[in-house]
């Protein structure tokens, strides 16, 4: 149980490794000055592209309860990010967003009847306090909308998990159409608010595409459904803490291709962020083994039924006779008299 739970948690840590990317694509290969639109495009043609291929279409609550997730997941949080990076320098849009595990804490307990343990206290602590150390800079400043659109952000993600985690998903639907519909919805959110506000591009050049591409199909499709496989299989706050890998990935990938420098203090913090998922996914799932072994005993079986380990032959057969041991029932066959006669004196 220990592996399969580490097999999740390395997958679904994936997702957030993929998104930590997500700069120095847009910095590299995107036109410049259209974050929304390059939002739009990461999650409106993979969500389209998966509903099309699942053809299913959501059924009676689960209307709403798609274009809530959608919302949480995609659309709101994605417009609150790129309003928070306008308003806030990257390390600090960063730090702000790394709040998202405490809320995932909170609404855990009081949506998922969660208590809250000290050990989840102490690897959001640990998780915050790393990503400072690896994105926090001399330029760092504070703007009030930046800072309320980092927190608005961190809590619709939050949200979005918790939610997921409650709701699971419809009976009879795929993992990959469920998160074709959130994609979908987040995509049709933010796609006029991109054309209003940005435009389109004067032209495209074939980097633009393959960055495009890139942020759709793996960014988008590949990443989320990564990502909501394991809301389905870990704790809400473990997954949370997967995302601190989101910064750790984007610091990695400027040191190696950007030739950004790595500090000790940035080092220290990598350290803290590994510490803290490691952390949270050891402890969940010692908790998780805990709580199977001391689940409720079986129900006992009704009346007229027998339990499988009773279960039996309708006619068993006589065990057979030990030496020294008298039948159990004797011949219903007549005895002789000369026999009965010789059996009383032996007596």
């Amino acid at each position: 149980m220990r592996q399969r739970a580490g097999f999740d948690s390395a997958l679904t840590v994936l997702a957030p490794v993929v998104w930590g990317s997500t700069y120095l694509v847009t910095t590299q290969f995107l036109p410049p000055d259209r974050p929304l639109l390059a939002a739009a495009v990461r999650a409106l043609p993979g969500g389209l592209i998966l509903t099309l291929a699942g053809r299913k279409l959501p059924q009676g609550h689960w209307w709403w309860r798609i274009l809530a997730l959608g919302a949480l997941n995609i659309g709101f949080f994605f417009y609150l990010l790129f309003v928070a990076a306008y308003h806030l320098p990257g390390g600090v849009a960063a730090l702000v967003g790394s709040i998202q595990p405490v809320f995932v804490l909170l609404l855990s307990a009081l949506l998922l009847r969660e208590k809250i343990r000290s050990w989840q206290v102490a690897a959001c602590v640990l998780g915050t306090a790393g990503v400072g150390m690896l994105v926090l800079g001399p330029e760092a400043g504070l703007d009030a909308v930046g800072v309320a659109a980092g927190l608005g952000g961190a809590a619709c993600m939050a949200a979005g998990i918790v939610l997921t985690k409650r709701w699971g998903r419809p009976p009879g639907v795929g993992l990959l159409t469920f998160t074709g519909w959130q994609l979908a919805v987040g995509g049709l959110l933010i796609a006029p608010v991109a054309l209003a506000a940005e435009g389109l591009p004067d032209r495209l050049t074939w980097p633009n595409f393959a960055g495009f591409a890139y942020l759709s199909l793996i960014g988008a499709l590949l990443a989320y459904a990564v990502w909501f496989r394991g809301i389905e299989r870990l704790p809400a706050l473990t997954v949370s803490l997967l995302g601190f890998a989101s910064p750790l990935a984007a610091t990695v990938l400027g040191y190696l291709f950007l030739r950004q420098g790595l500090t000790l203090v940035q080092g220290a913090g990598a350290v803290a962020v590994i510490s803290a998922v490691l952390l949270a996914q050891r402890s969940g799932a010692r908790e998780s083994r805990v709580a199977r072994k001391s689940g409720p005993p079986p129900e006992p079986a009704e009346a007229g039924t027998e339990t499988p380990a009773a279960a039996g032959p309708a006619h068993p057969a006589p065990p057979s006779p030990q030496p020294g041991d008298r039948p159990a029932a004797r011949s219903s066959q007549p005895v002789p008299e000369s026999r009965k006669i010789t059996e009383k004196e032996q007596s």
